[in-house]
């Protein structure tokens, strides 16, 4: 192994960002453990570990490319798993407030739409064929094991609970935390007396009733997904629709705070039809639906920073949720999780080229990953405190932003390359800077001035 930097790395997390940092790591370590608490589907199923897995999933271009680099043939691969590709945006139909429907133009670049069982089955393909990686299932990982040294602690390890009863643990160079709780690293940073990252959190008190339809014959729509967005705080009540594998359609209702989607049939067609439009009520009213309804509730967006605890323990990396859990009504998570495992790969392969040990790549990765989430944490959050009842500290320029973004999509209405730029960045293909480049912010500023 040329890149070899350790015996031994353990991944805490077999879902979708355990198995993309596990991927990275068997490229520099002789060994890769999984530790997953769950016993994993053969095929495309839930599972526990993913009680949010029937909902509807959003796999953004910047996270597909992300995991195409990762996973030689991934594309390839959802296609042929019944994967649906769409173009952006010309396949959508996008119900925005102020629009009765936003440009459907083709902006050059493709995605996938599929269910999230059939997107982790297909990642875990590809990750289960890796000779060195062994993955334990129905295996708990109880502690984080540590040593210390004279510059403090460090993660040498994880204990974890096998389903028969048997305690094991498994030492590493490197342990990555991909739990999406992060309690084990939480418990740690309490054990030894340090404090608690700090967290920004962001109040939306999200509910989510979704099921499945099968798509009715006759003349195909104009559309593969469709979206009719809240408009809080007058109508609280959006939904999306979206084409998936098996020639079904995924429908989710969203509500916040007061509004609740219902879970019944009778109730989930209402609610469809007291939409601000009737798009969705119309496509599925006469269509059958092929699985039950589902509910799923999100009470806040939480971003840990734990780039700010000071001696935080070499050896230990937090990645995905368990550093950042966005809004899920936005698609980011899955997304930002693949790009993360690409800056993995990215430190460990300068530390491997240098001959450097790994005593720097945690507090890194920690460091870099913020550009990484500013700029999704900021899709989402800015738009987010457009409702009233949204808690949490508002950003400095909460009103500018807003007002910002509202004249950035009027002037991407009439113009397709404002257009293509403003979807980039929501895809995680260009970092948000971009969009204050100074003859943008120019003409943003000239249209805020007619409002």
């Amino acid at each position: 192994m040329p890149n070899h930097l350790g015996t031994q790395a353990v991944v805490i997390g077999a879902g979708m960002a355990g198995m993309p940092a596990a991927r990275v790591l068997a490229d520099y370590f002789d060994q890769v453990i999984v530790l997953e608490n769950d016993t994993l589907p053969t095929d495309a199923a839930p599972r526990p570990g993913t009680p949010q897995s029937k909902h509807l999933h959003a796999l953004l271009a910047g996270g597909q490319r992300a995991l195409s680099t990762l996973f030689p043939g991934f594309d390839r691969n959802l296609e042929t798993a019944g994967a649906q590709s769409l173009a952006v945006s010309r396949d959508y139909w996008l119900e925005r407030p102020g629009y009765s429907v936003y440009p459907q133009r083709d902006l050059g670049f493709r995605i996938f739409s599929m269910t999230r069982p059939l997107l982790e089955s297909v990642v875990r393909k590809h990750f289960v064929a890796i000779p060195n990686i062994k993955l334990h299932q129905r295996c708990r990982a109880q502690q984080l094991i540590t040593t210390e040294d004279g510059s403090g602690s460090r993660v040498t390890g994880v204990t974890c609970l096998h389903a028969d009863g048997k305690v094991e643990d498994f030492l590493a160079d490197l342990v990555i935390d991909a739990s999406s709780n992060g309690q084990l690293t939480l418990n740690l940073l309490a054990a030894n007396g340090l404090p608690a990252p700090e967290e920004t959190t962001v109040g939306v008190d999200m509910s989510y009733s979704t099921t499945m339809f099968e798509i009715p014959g006759g003349a195909p729509p104009n559309w593969k997904i469709v979206g009719t967005y809240a408009d809080p705080p007058r109508n609280r009540r959006g939904a999306l629709l979206t084409t998936v594998e098996g020639n079904r359609w995924i429908v989710a209702h969203m509500g916040s705070h007061d509004v609740k989607p219902p879970d019944d049939e009778a109730g989930f067609l209402a609610f469809a039809e007291q939409l601000r439009t009737t798009t969705i009520f119309n496509a599925i009213k006469g269509a059958k639906r092929c699985a039950p309804i589902s509910r799923y509730g999100f009470k806040a967006s939480r971003w840990r920073h734990f780039e700010k605890v000071e001696k935080f323990p070499a050896g230990l990396i937090p990645l995905g949720d368990t550093i950042c859990r966005f809004n899920p009504i936005y698609g980011q998570g899955m997304s930002v999780a693949a790009k993360e495992a690409c800056l993995l790969f990215d430190l460990l392969n300068a530390a491997a080229e240098a001959g450097k040990d790994l005593n720097t790549v945690p507090a890194d990765f920690l460091a870099q990953a913020q550009p990484i989430i500013d700029a999704p944490w900021a899709t989402a959050v800015i738009p987010d405190f457009l409702d009233p009842l949204t808690e949490g500290e508002k950003p400095a320029d909460l009103e500018s932003a807003l007002k910002f973004g509202a004249a950035l999509t009027r002037i991407a209405f009439d113009d397709p390359a404002m257009h293509r730029l403003m979807m980039e960045v929501q895809h995680l293909i260009k970092p948000r800077s971009v969009l204050r480049e100074p003859q943008i912010v120019d003409r943003v500023k000239a249209v805020m001035a007619e409002a």
